[in-house]
């Protein structure tokens, strides 16, 4: 029932936004009790920002799993770039980001997430880096947060600009630039990197709702 509300309040809220969005519409497209809303999620906005924060994480791990098919570096990132920046998910974030501000008890799920891209991130990326035998140009828990800094800037300001997804890949591959060079079998040289600490191990046993 849980996933059924998620599901649900994230397709409305994406079509209509937060105010154009009651409990009893999404109740009514999740075949549930506005009750049951009230019941696992308190109120609208933290359902707002459960489902915003869900589907961030949701688009990371697709872009990295799309991203690991690429053959060399530049693939890689453009991968990564395009999966992210043509999706809705960032913007939806960006949204229960702001929401945050006025309602400060919601700040720790937005924290949260944040911390797991960037975790996610940096495991993902080191262990290419690895597997690939590529060289990262920076210190890969560096090249993870500034991944999503950038994402969310170009996503914010292109948003507020009218540019398409096609425009917000551009300029987010601009921004980003060159992130690794492919080196054959040399052995990575992890910048400033300890590998034990630099790729967490993740909790196989939690739902993408308990993560959150």
């Amino acid at each position: 029932m849980r996933s059924r509300l998620l599901d649900a309040a994230s397709r409305l809220f994406k079509e209509r936004g937060l105010a154009g969005v009651s409990i009893s519409d999404i109740a009514a497209a999740s075949d549930a009790f506005p009750s049951q809303i009230t019941y696992y999620f308190g109120t609208k906005e933290a359902l707002f920002v459960e489902a915003a924060c869900r589907d961030v994480l949701y688009v990371g791990r697709a872009a990295e799993t799309s991203a690991g098919r690429q053959l060399s570096p530049q693939a890689y990132t453009r991968s990564l770039v395009e999966s992210v920046m043509e999706s809705d998910a960032v913007g939806f974030f960006i949204e229960a980001m702001t929401l945050t501000r006025r309602r400060r008890d919601l700040s720790p799920l937005v924290e949260r997430t944040v911390e797991r891209l960037h975790a996610e991130g940096l495991r993902a990326y080191a262990a290419e880096m690895i597997a690939r035998g590529w060289q990262s140009r920076l210190d890969p828990a560096d090249t993870a947060r500034r991944f999503w800094a950038i994402a969310i800037g170009v996503t914010l300001e292109g948003h507020a600009m009218g540019r398409s997804p096609a425009d917000l890949v551009t300029e987010m591959l601009r921004l980003l630039g060159p992130q690794a060079d492919a080196l054959g079998s040399a052995r990575l040289r992890l910048v400033g990197a300890d590998l034990s600490s630099a790729v967490p191990k993740s909790d196989e046993n939690k739902s993408e709702e308990e993560a959150t």
